[in-house]
């Protein structure tokens, strides 16, 4: 029996995907719901298993017997083939998920700011999507949203008895850089910058329950992100002119999303390439290619 497995939005979405990949109609499949998720701002997604269910072949009717006596069996007129008719596909069936996600908090309305029900994240199609995030049109945040961000990062800190400092910077769209400074900064951005995604994302998540504004914070320590952002462009613009040479795509490693909207922003001007994400978080990549 095939099978896979497949993350997307919605069952429906799942489904479908994993009946393009397998080439069957959705109706021939058996879908298991193996985990739902619900995350920060409305987004959530599901990943599925979707087993082919394969109905035996039906026998094929056995020619009957010419009469006694007669010389030649009669020949059977041939049938005019009828042409096909499309029908819709019936809904898949799906199984009770295996693990439950547990239910989101109830939103709460943030100060002077109505606000619709947020809508599930688009997939990244193109690099102009993923380097204006879903959203971001629509929210810009204030000098207030920056207060708000920045005493709940002090809040964090002061709770882990570090001994950093935190101040609002450049407040661009829906972002509010908070800067960190002191002497247990260095603690704060780790190898790699591990330990300043973790806590960013964690800042993230608290204030999409607490204040529910889709505004969101990125931090840097030490200058951290400046630095990065400059390791980022230089390496993407020499991977594109090796791309531009050979004639050949190039994947870069995983990064998260506001590192590919780095790559993608260095890119956009650059001639012969184009650039676009694939995969699924937090293994999603960019593709840097050369242009037909």
């Amino acid at each position: 029996m095939q099978s896979v497995e497949i993350t997307a939005k919605t069952v429906q979405e799942a489904t479908k995907a994993a009946a393009e990949k397998l080439g069957v109609s959705s109706s021939a499949l058996t879908v298991t719901v193996l985990e739902e998720t619900k995350g920060l701002f409305g987004k959530s997604s599901v990943r599925v298993r979707a087993d082919v269910t394969e109905a035996p072949a039906e026998a094929a009717p056995a020619p009957e017997a010419p009469a006694k006596g007669s010389k030649k069996p009669a020949k059977a007129p041939k049938a005019k083939a009828a042409a096909p008719v499309a029908e819709p596909e019936p809904e898949p069936e799906v199984v009770a998920p295996v693990v439950e996600a547990e239910p989101a908090a109830p939103a709460k309305k943030g100060k002077g700011r109505g606000k619709a029900e947020p809508k599930a994240e688009e997939p990244e199609a193109a690099p102009a999507e993923e380097a204006k995030s879903e959203g971001e049109s629509d929210v810009v945040a204030t000098a207030e949203d920056g207060e708000q961000l920045t005493a709940l990062v002090k809040e964090l800190l002061s709770a882990a008895s570090l001994n950093v400092n935190a101040k609002t910077g450049e407040i661009a769209g829906r972002y509010v850089n908070i800067q960190l400074d002191g002497k247990d900064a260095a603690f704060l951005v780790g190898k790699h910058g591990e330990v300043l995604n973790a806590m960013q994302y964690l800042v993230n998540i608290i204030a999409g329950r607490r204040f529910d504004n889709g505004v969101r914070a990125t931090l840097d320590g030490n200058d951290y992100r400046r630095r990065r952002e400059e390791a980022l462009t230089a390496l993407a613009t020499k991977i594109a002119d090796q791309v531009k040479s050979r004639g050949e795509e190039a994947v870069l490693d995983a990064l998260p999303a506001f590192e590919r909207r780095i790559v993608h922003k260095a890119l956009s001007t650059y001639e012969g390439i184009s650039t676009y994400s694939e995969g699924e978080e937090p293994n999603r990549r960019v593709v840097i290619a050369p242009l037909d």
